[in-house]
C-alpha cells in the first residue's frame, strides 16, 4: 500500500520518494556537524526528566528545521529538541525529527548515535532516514519502495523460533521472554531507533523498547523495519499511530515477519 500522491505542482515533496531524498541529504549533513562539535568539545547539562543533552543536539535541531522548513512551510514538526506547537495537529503531513538518538552514546564517544527524520502524513511515516556518522552507515526507506542501508536493500532475518533469537532490549525485557525459549542478547544499543534498524538489516532477530519511546525515537526506524518486510508493533500487535497529542508509546516488539507473532505472544 502506497501512500496517496499529493500534486506536484502545489508540493515538490508530493512523491514520498522525492521527500526521503531530502532527509538522507539532511541526516548526513546533520551527522557531520554533531561529529565535528563532538571533536571540538561540546557542553552537556540535564533536561527536566533528567535525560542528557549537548549543545550538539540543539545545533543539529536548528539546522533540520531551517533545512527541512524550507522545503515544505506549510507542514507540521515534532522534534525532541524544539518547544511542541500544537498546531502539528492540524496538519496532514509533519516532520518528526530526533537530532540526536542515543546521546549518552554521544556523550561517550560511542558508535550507536544516529540523526533520523521522518515525514508522517495522517499517523504513519510515508518516508524516513537514519544516518549513524561513526559506522558511516545511511539508511533510508519510502513507503512501498523498499529500504536501503547505504544503497543496498536491506531484510528481515528468516528467523522464526524464539529460542536462539538473537535480541536487543531492556534486561528485564529478555529475562522475561527466556521463559519461552533461551535467547542470545546483543550487547546493549543505547539508541533505539539504531536497535531497530538492525533488526530490519538482519542484524538482530527481534528488538524490544520500554515504555515511553517517542515519535522522534521511532518514526524513521519504524518505517525502515517494515519496509524490510519486517515489524514493530505494541504488545497488541497493533501499528504505531504518530503525530497524537502525547507523541509517546507503550512497550514496543520489533521482529521479522516470521518471527514477530511468536516473539509477541513471548513479551506479554
Amino acid at each position: 500500500m502506497t501512500s496517496p500522491l499529493l500534486d506536484p505542482a502545489s508540493d515538490p515533496l508530493a512523491d514520498p520518494t522525492i521527500a526521503a531524498r531530502h532527509l538522507a541529504d539532511a541526516v548526513v549533513a546533520a551527522g557531520a556537524v554533531a561529529a565535528a562539535m563532538f571533536r571540538a568539545g561540546v557542553k552537556s547539562w540535564s533536561k527536566h526528566n533528567d535525560s542528557p543533552v549537548t549543545e550538539a543536539d540543539l545545533a543539529v535541531d536548528a539546522m533540520l528545521r531551517e533545512r527541512l522548513g524550507a522545503l515544505a512551510p506549510a507542514y507540521g514538526w515534532l522534534s525532541e529538541e524544539t518547544v511542541d506547537e500544537p498546531s502539528r495537529l492540524e496538519r496532514d503531513r509533519v516532520w518528526i525529527v530526533d537530532p540526536i538518538d542515543g546521546t549518552r552514546a554521544y556523550m561517550a564517544g560511542g558508535a550507536d548515535w544516529c540523526v533520523e527524520a521522518a515525514l508522517v502524513e495522517r499517523g504513519r511515516p510515508i518516508a524516513g532516514a537514519l544516518f549513524a556518522p561513526v559506522t558511516d552507515e545511511l539508511f533510508v526507506a519510502v513507503l512501498g519502495g523498499g529500504a536501503t542501508r547505504n544503497g543496498q536493500p536491506i531484510r528481515v532475518s528468516q528467523a522464526a523460533q524464539v529460542e536462539g533469537a538473537l535480541v536487543d532490549g531492556p534486561g528485564p525485557w529478555l529475562s522475561h521472554i527466556d521463559r519461552a525459549g533461551p535467547v542470545r542478547r546483543h550487547p546493549r544499543i543505547r539508541s533505539l531507533a539504531l536497535r531497530i534498524a538492525r533488526v530490519a538489516t538482519g542484524e538482530l532477530d527481534a528488538a524490544f523498547a520500554s515504555p515511553n519511546g517517542n515519535d522522534w525515537d521511532l518514526a524513521a526506524a519504524d518505517l525502515l523495519v517494515h519496509e524490510a518486510y519486517g515489524r514493530l508493533t505494541t504488545l497488541d500487535g497493533l501499528p504505531l499511530a504518530y503525530n497524537a497529542p502525547v507523541p509517546r508509546h507503550g512497550a514496543l516488539v520489533s521482529a521479522g515477519a516470521l518471527l514477530h507473532p511468536s516473539m509477541l505472544d513471548a513479551a506479554r
